[in-house]
């Protein structure tokens, strides 16, 4: 049974150890949108870790919404924890994790994002079984999130035939 009511995703938020700095890279690199921005909140009693499962002593000093690409909206936090971690979690980390952009030319992106000084991970990859005639390649962002640019121009082999790989490994 799905979720009732579930139409699509959203926005995605990421919290920052600096946001104006975060505010450039996705504006100027990325060609982000921004939008709006809220905040300071903090709460006297237990809302932020009720609510946010976080220190009750919590600040969070902005959050700024940013559109990116005409779909997705990024949520972008900037807190103050007594107890806050300042690494990044690692893809192989519980809770570790990483945003896909698709472009429309892997090459090229890849190109631009290093004329700008980001920190791209090793090659383009190309993608076998059923995302087969996708290409792929890890980078980070100034504060360590792990991004993706993904391309698959001419589909992948999922699309092309669904059925050839449902229950592959369920």
């Amino acid at each position: 049974m799905p979720l009732p009511g579930l139409l699509r995703l959203d926005h995605v938020g990421f919290t920052v150890p600096d946001l104006d700095q975060a505010h450039g890279w996705l504006v100027d690199v990325l060609g982000c949108e921004y939008l709006y921005s809220l905040g300071p909140f903090r709460s006297d009693g237990d809302w932020m870790a009720e609510h946010l499962a976080v220190d009750p002593r919590t600040v969070m000093r902005e959050l700024r919404f940013y559109g990116c690409g005409g779909q997705a909206v990024f949520e972008v936090f900037e807190y103050q924890a007594p107890d806050q971690r300042t690494t990044a979690p690692r893809n192989s980390d519980i809770g570790g994790h990483h945003l896909a952009l698709y472009v429309a030319d892997l090459d090229e992106a890849v190109t631009y994002l290093c004329s700008r000084g980001v920190e791209v991970l090793g090659t383009p990859t190309r993608s076998t079984g059923p995302s087969e005639g996708q290409r792929w390649v890890y980078f980070l962002s100034p504060w360590g999130l792990q991004f993706e640019l993904v391309s698959y121009p001419d589909g992948k082999a999922f699309d092309r035939d669904p059925a050839r790989f449902r229950g592959d490994r369920l």
